[in-house]
């Protein structure tokens, strides 16, 4: 493999990319949003910290359990590559039943949810807030896995135009609630007036609900007019539901959705470890959380481009139609793309950490919380953009075991307790364990790099071998 092969395909690459960025971007806006008007209200030290303590706590076991949806991917796209359209459409009848399934487990976990939090070692202000904030999430739960669904089906039949209207519109909806529904308003309208109460924190969580359904309704009326236009055949679908389809899904799901799990479980345990710190560490942890959450937004973008351009280059060398090199070069230029941006990120974090935190709250005790965490943060974000383009780049190829094991060893298993070490018997706070997060990111990074540049080399004996079979 040669430098001009990385060349030539960065812009491939990065136009398949691109929509894809805009669209992960589109989804974290909604946090970031809530976040940003949170930080407005009165005493944001403790809004701030509830808020993130009920989002942290929600998108855990959302993502975690709700990540067997991923399975779709894999079941759709494969019925519509073969053209099996009513495949394609009793796959995605059964997802939207394992949607339902799922979201009456975790709105019975979530029902029990506020009554553990109340035992937590967390400041009694922050939880007032938390409880009710954890159940106004809990309303979207159902709308946020059917939209799940839906998206995998739009997807599978190259409709993407619909999500990212419906991401984009979604955030000008869950805007207008926030406003509505955190600050209170009053109108005269003749001879009556019409209030509305501040809500606060609460209020910012039914105002995601309401987004997600906003999102949920319109992917529906998408997939029904793509069936329209295109003949899909929805609307003659059988309507029995096998098990064994179920059961199908589940197993092929569910590795990915304990990925994610073992992923954010890190985080939303680092939050609960700081939250009995005290509200400002925990406002100032939530600011440079939702900093780093948004940055990786665009590896992670890069990451699923990096997959989709790996596999197409070992499909077609199998056909004769690339080389080794090419396959090579869409790993080694997803990797090189997802931490050249994250450098960049990183320099922001550096220079102009105070600026960045302010766009949050102008409470200074926030900012001075936020400002060490944030340097903490330019420090991974380097190596968080390797580990998540090296995983996609290893995926592309096969290879879908190796950044669930690293995850393990090295957030779990390093990262975590040397975390808690500098923490709590080094006394540096939440320092201590965003320190473990640098520590396990950068172990993480450098594994799969090592694992990514083994496949390389073993991948054209690999393909060789197969094509000799084949003959």
């Amino acid at each position: 493999m040669r430098s001009t092969d990385i060349r030539h395909e960065l812009p491939p690459l990065l136009k398949l990319a691109l929509p894809l960025i805009l669209g992960e971007l589109g989804w974290v806006a909604m946090s970031l949003v809530d976040t940003i008007m949170v930080g407005r209200l009165p005493h944001s030290a403790i809004a701030m910290s509830a808020g993130a303590l009920a989002q942290v706590l929600f998108n855990t076991l959302v993502f975690g359990v709700g990540g067997i949806l991923l399975g779709l991917d894999t079941l759709i796209s494969q019925a519509f590559g073969a053209k099996q359209l009513q495949q394609a459409n009793r796959w995605l009848l059964h997802g939207l039943v394992m949607a339902v399934l799922l979201s009456a487990v975790l709105m019975g976990l979530f029902a029990a949810g506020p009554a553990l939090l109340m035992h937590m070692p967390v400041d009694r202000r922050v939880l007032a807030q938390a409880v009710p904030a954890m159940w106004g999430l809990n309303y979207g739960t159902l709308p946020l896995l059917l939209y799940f669904t839906l998206r995998r089906y739009l997807q599978a039949a190259h409709h993407g135009r619909p999500i990212a209207f419906a991401l984009i519109s979604a955030n000008l909806v869950n805007v207008a609630g926030d406003w509505l529904l955190m600050f209170g308003h009053r109108w005269q309208i003749g001879a009556h007036a019409l209030a509305i109460p501040a809500f606060g924190v609460t209020g910012s969580a039914w105002s995601t609900s309401f987004a997600r359904l906003y999102l949920m309704a319109v992917l529906l009326f998408a997939v029904l007019w793509a069936d329209s236009r295109n003949g899909y055949g929805l609307r003659t679908v059988s309507r029995r539901i096998e098990l064994q389809h179920l059961r199908k899904l589940f197993f092929l799901g569910a590795p990915a959705g304990a990925s994610l799990f073992i992923e954010i479980a890190i985080f939303a345990l680092v939050t609960s470890l700081i939250a009995t710190l005290g509200p400002l560490s925990l406002a100032g942890h939530e600011v440079a959380l939702q900093c780093a959450s948004t940055t990786f937004m665009v590896p992670l973008a890069i990451s699923s481009a990096t997959a989709v351009r790996v596999g197409h280059a070992i499909g077609r060398i199998r056909t004769g139609a690339a080389t080794y090199a090419q396959a090579a070069a869409a790993g080694w230029s997803g990797i090189a793309a997802g931490a050249g941006f994250m450098l960049a990120a990183s320099v922001m974090f550096l220079t102009i950490p105070a600026q960045v935190a302010r766009i949050f709250t102008p409470d200074a005790g926030v900012i001075a919380a936020a400002v060490p965490l944030l340097a903490i943060a330019a420090g991974f974000q380097f190596f968080d953009g390797i580990q998540i383009t090296a995983s996609g780049a290893l995926r592309g190829a096969g290879n879908t075991t190796a950044s669930l094991y690293t995850q393990i060893v090295c957030y779990w298993l390093i990262g975590m307790p040397l975390g808690a070490l500098l923490a709590f018997r080094a006394h540096l706070g939440a320092v201590g364990l965003w320190g473990g997060l640098l520590i396990a990111l950068t172990a993480a990074a450098l594994v799969l790099l090592v694992v990514w540049w083994r496949t390389t080399k073993s991948l054209a004996r690999t393909i060789s071998m197969e094509l000799t079979s084949a003959l």
